[in-house]
C-alpha cells in the first residue's frame, strides 16, 4: 500500500514520516520516503526549503531529493512518471513507500489516475503574454469566466499553473477542474495520512521558520545559486524565500522586508495548501504531534 502523508508547510511532515517508518520497521516492515515538495526536488535548495541533511534521515531511504539542477524546469507530468516509478520500485523491494510533501498538485498526481494533455507553444505563449501584461489576477479573471471550480482552487496568485489550466481548457475543450482529485480514481490502493495545526500556532511556527532560515544561511545558499544559474530557473528563482533573498542580494530590498514578505507569502501558501488537501477524500487527518496517529497509521497498514 502507498501512503502519503499531507498537511501545510510546518505541520511536521518530514518528523511523522520517520517517526511512521521506524514504528514500521519495529513490526518487520520496512518504509521509504518519496519526496513530495517540488522545491526539495532541487540541488543545493535546501536552507529554504527545511530539506532533511542525510544525517538526519534516521537511516530511512529517500528519493526524488536533490535530482534536478536549479536551471531545470520541473513539470507536474515529469513528476508524476518519476514518483510512480519510485513508488513502484519501492513496492517491488517489498517496503512501504511513503509519500510525503506539501505540493498538493504533485501529490495527487501520484495518488490519482490523471491524465496529462499536451502542450500547444502558440496557446502557451498567448496566455504568458496576458500573464505578462496584465499579471496572474488577469489570467485568473479569464479562468473565473471559463472554469470558476479551477480558479478557486489555483487562486489569483500562481501564473504557471494559471497559464496551465487555460491552456488545457482551450486544448481540449474540456475544463481542467475535470482533473481535479473528486473527479479520477486512485491509482493505487493507498492510504493517506493528514497533519494540521491550530492556525494560530501554525502562523507563529511559519513566521519563526522563516526567520530561522535567514540565520541559518539562506543569503549565502541563495547566492552560491545564483552562481550556477538560479536567475535563469523557471522554477526555482520563483521559490518562496529564495526570490526574496535575491532580491535581497541585489540591493532592491532590505532584509526586514525580505523576510516579512517571504512571512506573508509563506501564511497565503499555507492557506492554500490547507484548502487543498480539504478536498481529499478519505483522509485521516491528525493534529500535529497526536501521539497515537503513528499507532493509527501502523494498524490501517499491518491490520
Amino acid at each position: 500500500m502507498l501512503v502519503a502523508i499531507v498537511g501545510s508547510t510546518g505541520t511536521g511532515k518530514s518528523a511523522f514520516s520517520l517517526d511512521l517508518a521506524e514504528a514500521l520497521a519495529a513490526r518487520g516492515a520496512a518504509a521509504e520516503v518519496v519526496n513530495a515538495d517540488a522545491m526539495q526536488l532541487y540541488r543545493g535548495m535546501d536552507v529554504g526549503t527545511a530539506k532533511l541533511p542525510p544525517a538526519e534521515r534516521r537511516g530511512v531511504p529517500h528519493h526524488l531529493l536533490d535530482v534536478l539542477d536549479v536551471t531545470d524546469e520541473a513539470s507536474v507530468e515529469w513528476y508524476q512518471k518519476e514518483a510512480r516509478a519510485a513508488v513502484d520500485a519501492v513496492l517491488a523491494r517489498g517496503a512501504v513507500p511513503l509519500l510525503v510533501g506539501g505540493s498538493g498538485l504533485y501529490v495527487s498526481s501520484v495518488l490519482y489516475d490523471y491524465r496529462f494533455p499536451g502542450t500547444d507553444p502558440v496557446v502557451r505563449a498567448r496566455f504568458e503574454a496576458l500573464g505578462e501584461s496584465g499579471g496572474p489576477r488577469a489570467l485568473h479573471a479569464l479562468l473565473r469566466e471559463t472554469d470558476p471550480r479551477a480558479a478557486e482552487s489555483i487562486g489569483p496568485h500562481n501564473a504557471r499553473r494559471l497559464v496551465r489550466a487555460l491552456e488545457v481548457g482551450e486544448i481540449t475543450g474540456e475544463p481542467f477542474s475535470a482533473s481535479l482529485p473528486d473527479e479520477a480514481p486512485r491509482w493505487r490502493d493507498s492510504h493517506v495520512v493528514g497533519l494540521r495545526e491550530e492556525r494560530s500556532v501554525l502562523v507563529q511556527r511559519l513566521d519563526e521558520r522563516v526567520d530561522a532560515m535567514w540565520a541559518g544561511g539562506l543569503l549565502d545558499e541563495v547566492a552560491h545559486l545564483t552562481t550556477l544559474g538560479l536567475d535563469r530557473g523557471v522554477t526555482a528563482r520563483r521559490a518562496i524565500g529564495y526570490a526574496q533573498a535575491a532580491a535581497q542580494l541585489r540591493g532592491e530590498v532590505d532584509q526586514q522586508e525580505a523576510v516579512e514578505t517571504t512571512q506573508a507569502l509563506t501564511r497565503r501558501y499555507a492557506r492554500r495548501q490547507v484548502s487543498w488537501f480539504r478536498r481529499l477524500p478519505d483522509v485521516d487527518w491528525s493534529e500535529t504531534g497526536e501521539a497515537r496517529a503513528v499507532e493509527r497509521a501502523v494498524a490501517r497498514l499491518l491490520g
